[in-house]
């Protein structure tokens, strides 16, 4: 069976690791890939760990690009697949070029809503999935309120619904205050320093300037204690410098670490005492996963599948999105009572162990992508 993954950009991002896992795990004796980036590919593809996956880019301009479709409809026809499974609301408009090459199945995720449009009100896209969706045989949610979401607002018939919650591969042990690995940059923090992270692209809709007013904030409230603590920024983006201006405003340059790109993410976590996430929408972040793998709490504002991630009180805390100040007193609670953070880790991480299995998740793809193909042919 052939499956062609259609993204807008092939990049590092929660839904692009997804598409990875995807492609790495299930059976190759069963299934082969292929990847389309409208846009453009980063080296984000060397992760596909078999080198016969083909990865094409197609250049798409910004704003409209009608010539794309074309570009796809070609390569479709050329490439003869059995699935197009395409990604959020950027690539749904392949449904038609692929209607017209042929492709027998048409499955679309819906992985989160960005900064154009947080609750998924917006007119104009709420058409263009109504026109669109009923030339898709399957759309998966990340999450229950997407779900919802689909169903309610963009009139989805229920059965053509499968949720499938998006997670990641972790065997590595968890961490605590006593095992608390040494972060790579040994002079932004000591032994004594309590250390709060977050990981994502600095975009606008990650909404990391909220987290920065928030440590602020919280620097204030721990009083002496305040200059112990350290913020880390993992990743990069084109909110970069607009950051790097507000923390300085802020007076918090000298406790902040911006790390760009990194591949020891793994290892940043597991330097961490909590996990923030401060959001404006989600889906179902993987960055939460593999905190709660990583045995870290995890403070984050309360939006799209993260509350049915995260317990209030048992596994971290929830937040308003926006709001600064419920931010900096959530993570105050663990700067305050450096005793809760570990207990609230180690039960986020059994949370995960139970819940947000990879084969889970593999399996489930494995499911929807047989049965949707076989009815088609029967």
């Amino acid at each position: 069976m052939l499956v062609v993954h259609l993204l807008y950009r092939f990049d590092i991002g929660g839904l692009e690791t997804v598409v990875v896992n995807l492609i790495n795990r299930l059976p190759a004796d069963e299934f082969s890939h292929v990847v389309i980036s409208l846009t453009e590919c980063s080296n984000f593809k060397e992760r596909i760990k078999d080198s016969t996956v083909a990865v094409y880019q197609l250049e798409k301009k910004e704003g409209k690009d009608i010539a794309v479709w074309w570009r796809l409809w070609k390569l479709l026809k050329k490439i003869n697949p059995d699935i197009l499974h395409t990604c959020n609301l950027s690539a749904l408009e392949g449904v038609i070029p692929a209607r017209l090459a042929g492709v027998p199945v048409v499955i679309h995720a819906e992985h989160g809503r960005d900064g154009y449009d947080l609750d998924g009100s917006n007119k104009k896209y709420l058409l263009l999935r109504r026109l669109l969706l009923p030339f898709v045989d399957r759309v998966v949610p990340v999450s229950e309120d997407l779900a919802l979401w689909l169903e309610r607002v963009v009139r989805v018939p229920k059965g053509k619904i499968k949720k499938i919650i998006n997670s990641i591969d972790s065997q590595l042990p968890p961490r605590s205050k006593a095992q608390r690995l040494p972060l790579p940059d040994q002079k932004f923090a000591n032994e004594d320093s309590f250390i709060i992270g977050t990981v994502g692209r600095l975009w606008p809709v990650k909404d990391q300037g909220n987290l920065l007013k928030a440590f602020a904030q919280l620097k204030v409230m721990a009083g002496e204690g305040g200059r112990r603590l350290r913020l880390i920024l993992v990743g990069d983006g084109p909110q970069r410098a607009e950051l790097e201006r507000l923390a300085d405003q802020l007076g918090i340059t000298k406790q902040l670490w911006i790390t760009g790109w990194r591949e020891d993410v793994s290892q940043l976590l597991r330097g961490m005492d909590v996990f923030a996430l401060p959001s404006m929408a989600e889906g179902t972040p993987l960055t939460i996963l593999e905190a709660m793998a990583a045995g870290l709490p995890v403070v984050a504002t309360q939006v799209g599948g993260v509350a049915e991630m995260v317990v209030p009180g048992k596994t971290g805390l929830l937040v308003a999105p926006q709001n600064h100040q419920d931010l900096a007193l959530a993570l105050y609670s663990y700067v305050n009572n450096p005793d809760l953070a570990p207990i609230h880790g180690a039960a986020g991480r059994e949370l995960f162990l139970q819940k947000f299995s990879l084969e889970q998740m593999v399996h489930q793809y494995k499911i929807l992508f047989i049965g949707s193909l076989q009815g088609k042919i029967d």
